[in-house]
């Protein structure tokens, strides 16, 4: 059986939870801020809020505190809290967050390997469109 264009044990019981829970993951991890999270975790290791701000580009603060958020109540992303003054705070990728990068890095490679065809297919639109 298909599911969601995932190959699904054709023995298992159908499973909503499961569903839902991936239709969830999804638009959640889906968002431009959190791959660019991911991304930049998975390049650079353990990053601070502001330093991951900068390397991600073009985020507000209060996005970026959404994001690291979210991720973390996903399980995603370990915040750790230094008990200094001024206060400093770390950011880094759970194993669960690094199998998420892992996973859609197959994203990336389906793109390199389509990305000549996607890029006549816009422009065969556009020509059609204009």
């Amino acid at each position: 059986m298909i599911t969601d264009f995932c190959i699904i044990d054709p023995d298992a019981p159908d499973d909503l939870e499961l569903a839902a829970l991936v239709r969830e993951i999804i638009g959640r991890v889906a968002d431009k801020w959190t791959m660019l999270a991911l991304e930049t975790f998975g390049e650079h290791g353990k990053l601070r809020f502001t330093r991951l701000g900068e390397m991600m580009g073009g985020i507000s603060q209060k996005m970026l505190t959404k994001t690291l958020r979210q991720m973390e109540a996903d399980g995603l992303l370990k915040r750790t809290v230094y008990p200094v003054v001024p206060p400093r705070v770390d950011y880094e990728l759970t194993e669960l967050g690094l199998s998420l990068g892992a996973a859609f890095c197959g994203v990336w490679i389906w793109a390199e390997q389509h990305r000549e065809t996607i890029t006549a297919a816009r422009k065969a639109f556009q020509e059609r469109t204009d």
